[in-house]
């Protein structure tokens, strides 16, 4: 309860019911328990998710050119390489933006990974591995990497500092993403119908990835265990023990996000509203809860 983040958060969530409205991204069908316990403390909520998939549609619609929204120059050599791999083979490993490992935490995943058998598209951004900086051949020589991981690594994965991730979780040859379970990542991976694997980091992360394992069971929640032989078990289970199971789950998922965004959905509709809100200011502060 120390750390400034959980303060921050704990700060912001009190002031909730001072504000005249709340712009949610998510969708009803998604989250639909939650959001009516929501309603009864804060009775105007606009859910107008996922945005960046009503944001790409509308983009399409008006033949227009996605921009990209990325932190990190993005290296789109990794399409080329998803490109060669066969369908829903690959994993998607990325941490998000934030989100740095241990050395000890680095070589957990990184012998897991190459011990599934899987192959692996891997997003280590600069300074993402804890007082350790250079490129991936120095830090693979100060951890003292054994050649047969190395060599494991040239034969089935493929390391990035940055990915284009949307366009990554589209990829037919992707079918999971082992993820810190941030909400855009989820969102977004849920919009593409991708199982997850999930190793949470802080508040709402924990959530998130119970969720993902127990509610919507369209993955598996790691919690916070950081062990080699956890790794490899999770992502057999996640990409063959139980891929065709998850995959349905996901894929029904996806296809209501786009109902939600779509012409006359959920989300079109609270749009509609929050304009109209806004346009009429019918925005009044509700009473507390």
């Amino acid at each position: 309860m120390s750390d400034p983040y959980t303060k921050l958060v704990i700060r912001e969530g009190r002031e909730l019911p001072n504000a005249q409205g709340h712009i949610l991204n998510t969708f009803d069908d998604l989250e639909e328990p939650l959001l009516v316990e929501l309603h009864s403390c804060f009775p105007n909520l606009y859910t107008i998710g996922p945005i960046h998939l009503d944001y790409r549609l509308q983009l399409e619609t008006e033949q227009q050119v996605t921009l990209s929204n990325s932190l990190w120059q993005e290296d789109r050599s990794c399409i080329a390489w998803l490109d060669g791999q066969p369908s829903k083979s690959v994993l998607f490993v990325s941490f998000g933006s934030v989100v740095s490992l241990t050395a000890e935490q680095l070589i957990e995943f990184w012998y897991g990974l190459v011990n599934s058998g899987a192959r692996f598209l891997w997003v280590r951004r600069p300074g993402s591995v804890l007082g350790m900086e250079g490129n991936e051949e120095e830090i693979s020589s100060v951890l003292e990497v054994p050649i047969e991981v190395l060599e494991s690594t040239r034969e089935r994965g493929f390391i990035v500092k940055w990915a284009p991730q949307e366009e990554v979780l589209a990829h037919g040859a992707v079918g999971g993403f082992l993820t810190h379970s941030g909400w855009n990542s989820t969102l977004e991976s849920i919009v593409e119908g991708v199982p997850m694997l999930c190793w949470p980091n802080g508040i709402d992360q924990l959530v998130i990835s119970r969720f993902v394992g127990e509610v919507w069971k369209i993955g598996i929640d790691m919690k916070d265990k950081c062990d080699r032989v956890v790794v490899e078990d999770m992502v057999r289970d996640l990409m063959e023990g139980r891929r065709d199971e998850f995959s349905q789950r996901a894929t029904r998922l996806s296809k209501l996000a786009a109902q939600a965004v779509g012409e006359g959905g959920s989300s079109r509709r609270a749009l509609s509203r929050l304009v109209e809100d806004i346009i009429f200011n019918r925005l009044e502060v509700p009473k507390r809860c």
